[in-house]
């Protein structure tokens, strides 16, 4: 069971990576997809950690939730200001993909996926020494 929750997690880095570099790559063709992918690259790193925790749900919010519990307030293992990333960048996509009077603006999209890149920056290093941790155990 480990082996396939690793497997999943490394799986999870790379479409995680991907949505990141598909975020930039779009901003100049669909201000809506950039956001899309920037939110993304975000919720498949967390998806990661939540594979390896055995915390598997199809909720973006009680992944969310689960995250903020867990890594910021219990363990204290990342910084609060990812807190507050991951909920612009759910609240942005969200009002991006459903509120149709929401127009983008490419400022609005650029911090995003420069927060995007934040929080996987803080995120990613983490999640792979875990996938070490585990394959050394």
């Amino acid at each position: 069971m480990l082996q396939h929750r690793e497997i999943l997690a490394k799986i999870a880095i790379e479409k995680s990576d991907d949505a990141l570099k598909s975020s930039c790559d779009n901003l100049d063709i669909n201000l809506n997809t950039a956001l899309n992918r920037a939110y993304y690259a975000v919720f498949y790193i967390v998806s990661a950690l939540a594979y390896i925790d055995e915390f598997v749900t199809k909720s973006h919010h009680k992944l969310m939730g689960q995250f903020n519990k867990k890594y910021i307030y219990e363990n204290k293992i990342f910084d609060n200001s990812l807190t507050k990333i991951y909920k612009e960048l759910i609240r942005d996509r969200e009002k991006s993909d459903y509120d149709f009077t929401t127009k983008l603006t490419r400022e609005i999209v650029l911090k995003d996926i420069q927060n995007a890149r934040t929080f996987i920056e803080a995120v990613k290093p983490y999640v792979l020494d875990k996938l070490r941790e585990t394959k050394n155990d």
